[in-house]
């Protein structure tokens, strides 16, 4: 009689001695049972709301063209820096950006402005700047962030605004009379910034009549008529009576329009002949390999949405729509501000971290920050704007990340997102999947691919909340 293994005997009740054994045992058993399995899974799949939220516009031809009313504002607002250790120089082409040298291009004259910009290191609560003194330094914030205060009706103390990297302050030094500060500026953190003095820049005007006439025709030029988002102003005449000669006006557009052209993302799936012929039961081995590797796509489809630098939602925001925090967690204010900015907020987007940053922040308030039913899901809110997760804005090595706020949909003038239905192979809306052939290793190959792209129509549809700070700190 054969002895049972420690294995059988575990799993059969106990027997005297010399007993036959009356049934089958369990381990025997199982090597004939069919097993219930799940079909492959995969750890990389996410909710992917942006995806689902996105109103899709069909577009015929794989390009997108977004026209808009002329805009007299030119430049993105921000001054580019380059750091060498602790030393930082300003690009001289970005001096541009300040208004009264926006179109100037003689290199040396920029060039001579850039070498007599000063480094200098503010801490928390230092002073840069101060109301009422005169206006004598044309101020670029390399790194940092900075506030700028004023005076309310009361006599209170009141912020007018932050400045953070890239932003300046101070344009008018150049001008034949700069006048005083009318704000204060406080470092709120510590402040690496790059100062020209006005006798500076009076050196470099002195030796060159391109810069210093240039600046007296930007001032006597003024500004073109236009509304507050920059756009060609339309005249019109309102409030009168009887007979007055009316206004004529005109609405100009854009004459080189954006246009978006469909970008794309593919693999090739490879399956050997003997998988597909062979083991295909209970579960289809090639849709199940098709269904991970589009799960794959749609996953970087998300991704390029947000950080590819030609339309990705966090390189297409306009500069005019980020704010810095006022403190560097999200707080409500942060995010009242945020919703200010435009009309008809449909919903926020932000890294799962940040979201528990804000509801700390809420926390500490005594704030209970709400939730929306969206398809059937509870998800957080603010004001009874959504607030989806979205992973793939990332967080820094420094501990920071973005927020983003959007209005959506064509008719809102909003975000929107791009693809074309109706190609050939179609598998899904925009994707496709196409037999490639058999080689000579019997390797069936099918070429999956999906195209998309996304558009902002109109500045104001997207903003950016930046520096949100996601690490715990103490309290």
């Amino acid at each position: 009689m054969t002895t049972a293994s420690s294995a059988e005997q575990s799993e059969q009740p106990e027997q005297s001695a010399g007993q036959a054994q009356l049934s089958l045992g369990i381990a025997a058993a199982r090597n004939l049972a069919t097993t219930t399995k799940t079909v492959p899974q995969m750890q990389n799949i996410s909710s992917r709301w942006l995806l689902r939220t996105l109103p899709w516009v069909e577009v015929r031809g794989g390009t997108y063209r977004v026209n808009r009313r002329l805009v007299y504002a030119v430049g993105d607002g921000r001054v580019t820096f380059v750091q060498e250790g602790a030393d930082v120089r300003v690009v001289p082409a970005e001096l541009a950006e300040l208004p009264l040298l926006r179109g100037f291009d003689e290199a040396d004259a920029l060039q001579a402005l850039a070498e007599r910009f000063q480094q200098r290191e503010f801490g928390p609560g230092q002073v840069l700047a101060e109301a009422g003194r005169p206006a004598d330094h044309v101020y670029l914030l390399a790194h940092g962030k900075a506030e700028k205060v004023g005076t309310g009706k009361y006599g209170e103390e009141t912020r007018l605004g932050l400045i953070a990297d890239g932003g300046f302050f101070g344009g008018q030094v150049v001008s034949a009379e700069p006048g005083d500060w009318e704000f204060t500026v406080r470092a709120v953190t510590a402040c690496t910034v790059l100062a020209l003095p006005r006798q500076a820049y009076e050196e470099v005007a002195g030796q060159s009549e391109a810069l210093s006439s240039h600046v007296r025709r930007r001032q006597t030029e003024g500004e073109r008529p236009q509304n507050k988002r920059g756009e060609a102003d339309i005249a019109l005449a309102a409030g009168h009576a009887g007979e007055p000669v009316l206004p004529g006006t005109f609405v100009d557009y854009e004459l080189q329009p954006r246009e978006y052209d469909l970008s794309v993302a593919q693999t090739v799936l490879k399956v050997h002949t003997r998988v597909a012929d062979l083991y295909n039961e209970p579960m289809n081995q090639v849709e199940q390999q098709l269904r991970l590797t589009i799960e794959a796509l749609r996953e970087r489809q998300e991704w390029e949405l947000v950080n590819n630098r030609e339309f990705g939602l966090l390189h297409n925001a306009d500069y005019g729509q980020r704010i810095s925090t006022h403190s560097g967690p999200p707080t409500p204010d942060d995010f009242d501000e945020l919703l200010a900015m435009r009309r008809q907020t449909k919903a926020f987007f932000a890294h799962p971290r940040a979201i528990a940053a804000f509801g700390r922040e809420c926390n500490r308030r005594g704030i209970y920050f709400g939730d929306a039913e969206v398809g059937g899901h509870r998800i957080p809110a603010w004001r009874g704007v959504p607030i989806f997760p979205l992973g793939k804005l990332g967080v820094s090595a420094e501990g920071t990340t973005s927020v983003l706020a959007m209005r959506t949909g064509e008719e809102a003038a909003g975000v929107v997102g791009l693809r074309q239905v109706g190609i050939p192979d179609e598998y899904e809306p925009g994707l496709n999947v196409r037999f490639m052939g058999i080689n000579d290793q019997a390797v069936i190959s099918y070429l999956v691919s999906t195209y998309y792209s996304g558009a902002v129509l109109v500045p104001d549809a997207l903003g950016v909340l930046e520096n949100v700070e996601v690490s715990r700190t103490a309290d």
